[in-house]
């Protein structure tokens, strides 16, 4: 713990370290500035409340890396609303290096910063740009970047420092965070947080007797200490409140002390005793961009202020002077700042808005001009709205989505038509939705009012109301809210039907208040519908016959992740629908979509188990663990790895998952297609352990609901479990209907399915087994060809072929075994010593050794990526990737790049 021993209002002996106590704070900024001065990144953020000394420790921070790029940075609440910001400041100093960063996300940047026009950003993308940037920097000298107040980061720059915080790895970058306690969400969960808590009684002691002029009594400084639990500001604010007699302790104390409200009175009283000029200063600094000197001069000079006026704020203790020429100023504490603004009359607020306004420039900074000409205006005012319209428009330009909804709040405050206003709030709650703010949209949905808005706004309002509910993850509610909307908007606006569509099939059987079939028929009757819309709907309300030409044209037309995956599954479709995701995964990755990317990587996830390569599989699902880690989103644990778990017989692990799935996720939030999904998975892990009424139980149900996509493919399970189950009539509808089914769709998987299944209900199953297994034998499905060999050599040995038996048995065995499906295996390996023939066991691969991440980046460098090629692919610097190389090649025992291979396929 520790104190400054000089006034703390007087940062320059700070600065230089001189310092009381805080010996713990010191040793943890010693190993993080050292660590970073060694080429090795980090993270830290300083948490405490007003007055502990945040600031302080930064200073000592900008000491200790004084040999090293420090940049420094602050928040500023009135800057909270203009996105980016804060970014800008941190960053703008490099621009020059964005040359040195990929494409899309040097564009990305440039776009956040207003420096060329182009689409929305996403932050993401933005945040690849900026670690990019960092690390350029760093590759020269180390960088320590310190963030002051950032309790008041714009949401865009916050989200991107967490996200550059967060993928911090080899680059010799750190950064360092103080704030107060989080509030609410917290951007930077993850990043290790060290508490600034309050100084001991006898550094209390110290520090009051560095400022106190007088004699100071043991037990007056012990009650000030225990009173304000060590806080260095409440501290020397109280005792700059009280007389020598009772600091002496001759007078006795107040009681109780006054704390709180006393820190800003105190900070008013030393305001207040400054001249008029001074004051009206302090007041208009008080909501100018720190940054930006010029614009506070030339609104101070509409007073006739001058940088003289600064003087007596600075002789004070409340202004400091700046690093550079020309009168630059800045607040010593943040506390001052917004004692200020606060005390200040209305009236006075207003003209200083008005000034800052008039001063800024037109075009450079439209959106602090028009902000501020709002908080100038009382009342309502047209000009003032559409000026933070226009605003509004330019922050959503580039994916400053929280200021785009702040812009549009407050015009819809001023605006002087009730209608005007509703429909700014409405416009308000979908960029609030989209910045993540689920809240804030939910509150402008009901100022809005939905009951008493005309009908093109109240369709917008009923898209908004769907899409939070959405958001909070109740799409039961959903389709039903969209309904009118899709009716009111017709062929004007196409998207509703699609979302309500979309977001019937993701709820299916847990729909409520209306059905998918009257979804379906309300999506059809807007014309021209889109081809996706077409198909669905037509699946829905016509069959399977009348959908299967638009099912496989609508993969064509690019529909998101999850309902492309199910379009092409109703298809038996694999290697469209891996093409597809590909695609969609690349599109994804360029646009820094990473809230979809994980979606698609899930899908590329199932459709690698299929093919047995569990390994790719395992790789995606890394991938996306480390996005929600990238991102800050809490990890969905393994409810993504379903499949995977299932097939690699992990039974305790895929139980617990498809529990949550069903349960939870499917009974309890009205996510039907994740439901399906775990029932499809248990049906398989079923099979392999040889529990068929538990197999079958789980596939009837599929059957019954037929929903989208997994319908079908739980067909061939539900013959082959209804068979062993002892239920041959439903077995017999099972096949009558994937008979109806897959010839249409004829791909090879279809067919081998149908062929298969047709084997374990016919009395010569010969033919269409091996049927079964040239169609399979031309598709990536492997593990649907291993089991048809498992099912076929079953058949031969209770035949007593035990010779043929043993060479599909050792076909299933070794295919089983390489992908790593366990089960399967072990029930090929029992029936193949029922053959007489022994298995070999399996063997282990040195590439088992290798983490996760480290699989990937061996994976890719294998392939001949380059270093800078795998870092724009996992989302990390060429310094992370250098690193890992370097333990690749140690714990494989490689000696360069070009003894990389791909991975074995047995990999577990």
């Amino acid at each position: 713990m520790s104190a400054y021993r000089e006034d703390p209002w007087d940062s320059s002996q700070a600065a230089a370290g001189v310092l009381v106590g805080r010996d713990e704070e010191r040793q943890v900024l010693e190993r993080f500035t050292r660590r970073v001065r060694d080429g090795v990144s980090g993270a830290l953020v300083l948490e405490g409340e007003i007055g502990a000394g945040k600031t302080r420790l930064l200073d000592l921070a900008a000491t200790m890396a004084a040999d090293l790029r420090v940049v420094r940075v602050s928040g500023v609440e009135p800057e909270a609303a203009l996105g980016f910001a804060a970014l800008h400041r941190l960053v703008g100093p490099f621009l020059d290096r964005l040359e040195q960063v990929p494409g899309p996300q040097r564009d990305a940047l440039r776009v956040a910063f207003g420096l060329i026009s182009g689409g929305p950003v996403d932050r993401f993308l933005a945040g690849l740009a900026t670690l990019g940037v960092l690390a350029g920097v760093a590759a020269e000298r180390p960088v320590v970047c310190l963030v002051d107040d950032a309790q008041w980061l714009d949401r865009e720059s916050a989200e991107v420092l967490a996200f550059v915080a967060r993928r911090l790895r080899a680059e010799g970058v750190g950064v360092i965070l103080a704030r107060r306690a989080a509030a609410g969400g917290d951007f930077f969960e993850g990043v290790p947080v060290r508490t600034v808590s309050g100084l001991t009684v006898a550094e209390a002691h110290r520090l009051l007797g560095s400022v106190v002029r007088g004699p100071l009594d043991d037990g007056v400084a012990r009650r000030l200490a225990g009173e304000t639990d060590g806080n260095p500001l409440a501290l020397v604010t109280l005792a700059a409140g009280l007389s020598a007699g009772q600091l002496a302790g001759h007078s006795p104390l107040p009681s109780p002390l006054p704390l709180g409200a006393q820190l800003e009175t105190y900070l008013l009283t030393k305001i207040r005793a400054l001249p008029l000029a001074t004051q009206a200063l302090l007041l208009v600094a008080s909501i100018s961009p720190p940054q930006d000197q010029g614009l506070l001069w030339r609104a101070a000079s509409s007073f006739g202020l001058s940088p003289v006026d600064a003087d007596p704020a600075v002789a004070e203790g409340i202004l400091r002077l700046g690093d550079m020429l020309g009168g630059s100023v800045a607040f010593l504490h943040p506390l001052t700042r917004s004692a200020v603004y606060g005390a200040a009359h209305p009236s006075d607020r207003r003209r200083a808005h008005e000034a800052v306004s008039a001063a800024s420039d037109p075009v450079a900074d439209a959106d602090t001009r028009a902000w501020h000409l709002a908080a100038a205006t009382a009342g309502t005012d047209e000009d003032a709205a559409r000026g933070l319209e226009a605003a509004a428009e330019r922050a959503r330009a580039r994916g400053g989505y929280t200021s785009q909804g702040t812009f549009l709040a407050r015009a819809a405050e001023l605006s002087p038509d009730p209608g005007a206003g509703r429909g700014r709030m409405i416009a308000a709650g979908h960029a609030f939705l989209v910045a993540g703010d689920v809240a804030a949209a939910r509150r402008l949905l009901e100022r809005a009012g939905e009951g008493h808005l005309p009908v093109v706004l109240r369709a917008r309002a009923q898209r908004l109301r769907a899409a939070v509910d959405f958001a909070v993850e109740r799409p039961t509610r959903v389709p039903a809210d969209l309904l009118d909307a899709v009716a009111t908007l017709g062929a004007a606006d196409r998207e509703p039907a699609r979302e309500a569509l979309t977001s019937a099939v993701v709820a299916g059987r847990y729909t409520t208040g209306t059905t998918l079939e009257a979804v379906a028929r309300a999506a059809l009757a807007v014309q021209p519908a889109d081809l996706v819309v077409r198909a669905v709907a037509t699946r829905v309300g016509e069959g399977y016959l009348a959908s299967v030409s638009l099912l496989r044209d609508a993969l064509g037309a690019e529909p998101q992740a999850v309902l492309g995956g199910l379009l092409a599954e109703e298809v038996w479709d694999e290697e469209g629908r891996h093409a597809f995701l590909t695609r969609l995964a690349g599109v994804e990755r360029d646009n820094g979509a990473l809230g979809a990317l994980k979606l698609t990587l899930a899908g590329l996830a199932d459709g690698e188990v299929w093919a047995g390569q569990f390994h790719v599989a395992r790789a995606h699902h890394e991938e996306i663990a480390t996005l929600d880690a990238m991102t800050g989103t809490a990890a969905p644990g393994l409810t993504t790895r379903i499949e995977l778990l299932a097939w690699q017989g992990a039974e305790a692990e895929a139980r617990e998952v498809a529990a949550t799935l069903i349960q939870v996720v499917g009974k309890e939030q009205g996510v039907a297609v994740a439901a399906d999904h775990a029932a499809l998975a248990m049906t398989v892990l079923e099979l392999s352990l040889g529990n068929y009424r538990d197999a079958y139980d789980q596939a009837a149900s599929l059957y019954r609901h037929d929903p989208l996509g997994h319908g079908n493919r739980a067909l061939a399970d539900m013959v082959e479990a209804a068979v062993r189950a002892g239920e041959p009539d439903a077995a017999r509808d099972a096949l009558a209907r994937l008979a109806g089914r897959a010839p249409a769709a004829a791909t090879p998987w279809a067919l081998g399915l149908l062929a298969r299944s047709q084997a374990l209900l016919t009395s010569d199953p010969e033919p269409p087994y091996r049927e079964a297994l040239d169609h399979l034998g031309r598709t990536q499905m492997v593990t649907e060809l291993a089991r048809t060999h498992l099912l076929y050599g079953e058949w031969l040995r209770r035949h007593r072929r035990r010779t043929e038996a043993r060479t599909e048995l050792r076909t299933a065995y070794k295919l089983f075994t390489s992908m790593g499906a366990s089960l399967f295996a072990d029930r090929s390996r029992v029936e193949l010593a029922a053959t007489g023939e022994h298995a070999t066991p399996r063997t282990t691969t040195p590439t088992e050794a290798l983490t996760p991440q480290e699989a990937q980046i061996a994976a890719l460098a294998a392939t001949g990526a380059t270093n800078a090629e795998i870092a724009t692919r996992l989302f990390i610097t060429t310094s992370t990737v250098e690193y890992h190389l370097t333990k690749i090649y140690r714990k494989l025992r490689l000696t360069s790049r070009r003894q990389l291979t791909k991975p074995d396929p047995s990999t577990p």
